[in-house]
């Protein structure tokens, strides 16, 4: 399996019962499971069960006497929630997570390095419009963008 979820944008329909297909790039990462929770822009993250391991040790040993650490759990961990793909390679998005992620009958599945977004499809082309107008290249990237 290559290392990186591969990049790409699909827009795709949830159905009545909440439920988004998942393009067939992504699945081969998502054959055992995976994690849905909320997004640090207002979609959902979906990371593969191993990545989410490593995230959870990694919460083990940050100080629950630090609100920044509370906050970052309730906001990030508290909400996840671990499933699997069905036979069609359809993902039920919990009702807390569609409401969180504005999600309603489009939605956009994309790839992003080390997880898969989707997002409703209106926030998502808003989200790019307004990244768009404003500088997005971190300083540390600099160098490398084209």
């Amino acid at each position: 399996m290559p290392e990186r979820i591969p990049s790409g944008e699909h827009t795709v329909s949830l159905d009545g019962k909440g439920r988004v297909v998942i393009p067939v790039p992504f699945r081969e990462f998502l054959k055992d499971g995976l994690v849905l929770t909320r997004g640090f822009e207002g979609g959902i993250d979906v990371i593969t069960l191993e990545d989410w391991a490593k995230l959870e040790k990694r919460l083990e040993g940050l100080p629950l006497t630090d609100p920044a650490t509370r906050n970052f759990v309730r906001f990030y961990y508290a909400p996840a929630q671990k499933t699997k793909l069905d036979g069609q390679g359809r993902v039920l998005i919990p009702p807390t997570l569609r409401r969180f992620a504005g999600l309603t009958d489009r939605a956009v599945v994309t790839g992003v390095m080390d997880r898969i977004e989707i997002w409703d499809e209106a926030r998502f082309f808003e989200h790019l419009e307004k990244t768009r107008e404003t500088p997005f290249v971190p300083e540390t990237l600099r160098d490398i963008v084209i």
